[in-house]
C-alpha cells in the first residue's frame, strides 16, 4: 500500500525543488514520488539524484490522455494512496493581449486551469484524511495584470479554486493550499514574449525558490488556504483588499510594473 507524492512541473524550477524537499523528509514519509513533466533527460537526472523511489512521467499536460495515464497508474498501484498532489506546472507570457499568439494563451488556459481541476479530480478517490494538495498560484492572482493578462486571471482561478476545495474538504481533514510566490530565477523567464513588459514586471524582486518550496511545504502540512512566502507580497495583497482596483492600477503604473 504505498503512499505516493504527485508533482508537476517536476523536472526544473519550483518543482524540482519541491521534489527535492519532499525526497527530504519535508512532508513526511512517503513510499514513491511520481514526478511529471516534459523533459525525459531532466528526469532521469532527478530519479538519480533522489533516496526515495521516484517514477518519471514524461507528459504534456495540455494532452487529455495524460490525465487518463497518470489515472491509470493509481488504479493499477494495489492500495495506492496519495498524500500530496502538487500542481505546478505552468508557464506564462507578457504582452498585450491582443499581440498574443492565440495557441500559447489556449496551452496556458490548458496548463494553469485545466490541469489542477484534471488532476484533483482524478486524484481524490486515492486520498484520505490527512492528505494535502498543493497549487501553485501566484501574486499576480492578486489583481488582474495588464500585459499579463491570461496568466493573472488563470491563476486567480487557481487561488479562488484552491480555497473553495479546501472549504469542501476540510471537513474530512484533507487540504488544500494555494502558494503565491513573486518571481524566481527559474526556467519560467526563458520564453517571456514581450521582453520589455516581463522586464517591468520584476521590478517587484524575486523569491529563492528554495525558501518558496520550503514556506509552501510548511503551509501545506499546517493545512492552510493560502501562502504568500514573501513579506512585502502581504503588504501588496492586503493592500489589494481595501484599495479600488482602478487605485491600484495607477499605483502599479506609477511604480513601473506595466
Amino acid at each position: 500500500m504505498p503512499t505516493i507524492a504527485i508533482v508537476t512541473g517536476a523536472s526544473s524550477g519550483l518543482g524540482k525543488e519541491l521534489v527535492r524537499q519532499i525526497d527530504a523528509g519535508g512532508i513526511g514519509p512517503v513510499d514513491e514520488i511520481w514526478a511529471v513533466g516534459r523533459s525525459e533527460n531532466r528526469l532521469s537526472a532527478l530519479v538519480r539524484t533522489c533516496r526515495t523511489t521516484v517514477r518519471p512521467f514524461c507528459l504534456d499536460l495540455t494532452d487529455p490522455g495524460a490525465y487518463d495515464l497518470l489515472e491509470g497508474a493509481l488504479a493499477e498501484t494495489a492500495g495506492a494512496r496519495v498524500r500530496l498532489l502538487v500542481n505546478n506546472a505552468g508557464f506564462g507570457t507578457a504582452g498585450d493581449f491582443a499581440l498574443q499568439d492565440r495557441d500559447s494563451a489556449s496551452s496556458m488556459i490548458d496548463i494553469l486551469m485545466r490541469a489542477p481541476v484534471e488532476l484533483a479530480y482524478r486524484v481524490l478517490p486515492y486520498m484520505t484524511a490527512g492528505s494535502r494538495i498543493l497549487n501553485t498560484s501566484s501574486v499576480a492572482a492578486f489583481t488582474a495584470q495588464p500585459r499579463l493578462a491570461v496568466y493573472s486571471c488563470a491563476k486567480r482561478f487557481i487561488l479562488d479554486f484552491s480555497r473553495a476545495l479546501d472549504a469542501e474538504l476540510g471537513d474530512v481533514d484533507i487540504h488544500v493550499t494555494a502558494v503565491c510566490p513573486k518571481f524566481m530565477r527559474t526556467g519560467f523567464l526563458d520564453h517571456p514574449g514581450d521582453g520589455e513588459a516581463m522586464g517591468k514586471m520584476t521590478t517587484i524582486g524575486f523569491e529563492r525558490v528554495e525558501d518558496v518550496a520550503a514556506k509552501a511545504i510548511a503551509a501545506s502540512n499546517a493545512g492552510r488556504a493560502l501562502c504568500i512566502p514573501s513579506p512585502d507580497m502581504k503588504a501588496y495583497y492586503a493592500l489589494t483588499k481595501v484599495l479600488p482596483y482602478p487605485l491600484v492600477l495607477k499605483a502599479e503604473k506609477l511604480l513601473g510594473a506595466w
